[in-house]
């Protein structure tokens, strides 16, 4: 029997095919089936690394936009230790170009570099244990702050939040 028109119970039929096939440089591939599937979780590993840029350009666009705002860094004329740390991937890696006759990366740079990863961490340390005391302190419940962090269960951001808390303790 022939499938009527307005039946309800009707399952939903594809589109007619049309005349011509799609042009791949003006039509966009259709999307992997699981992003469109409502019955299958998102990857959080990816939904995190889409949050990454949009996060920091939030900040920035929020509360970084004139230089009074950034003003309000740890000390606008000296390099932060991860300042430090990041100035020199960026220059070895290419994502930054020497400026004028500024010398070469050279292993004492890299050295240094490396001397300062254990205060940057530290420091990162600390600011992740008090933005999380701050988190709960402001009624954020644990399975936000796990969603914040790209955490897949609150168990696993309350258990951060205690290695965090008992190294930042003993400092």
């Amino acid at each position: 029997m022939p499938e009527q028109p307005n039946d309800p119970t009707a399952l939903p039929t594809a589109h007619p095919a049309s005349d011509h096939a799609p042009d791949p440089a003006i039509e966009p591939a259709a999307e992997p089936a699981t992003d469109l599937d409502p019955f299958t979780p998102p990857d959080a590993d990816e939904a995190r690394a889409r949050r990454v840029p949009a996060s920091l350009f939030r900040i920035a666009e929020r509360h970084a936009a004139t230089d009074e705002q950034r003003r309000r860094q740890t000390h606008p004329a000296v390099l932060a230790p991860h300042e430090a740390i990041r100035l020199v991937a960026f220059l070895l890696s290419g994502a930054a170009l020497r400026d004028g006759d500024e010398p070469d990366v050279d292993h004492a740079d890299l050295t240094a570099a490396l001397s300062l990863i254990p205060t940057a961490r530290g420091e990162m340390d600390e600011l992740e244990a008090g933005l999380l005391r701050m988190a709960r302190g402001r009624g954020m419940t644990w399975p936000e702050i796990a969603f914040g962090l790209g955490l897949g269960t609150p168990q696993a951001a309350r258990q951060r939040y205690e290695r965090l808390a008992d190294r930042t303790a003993a400092d």
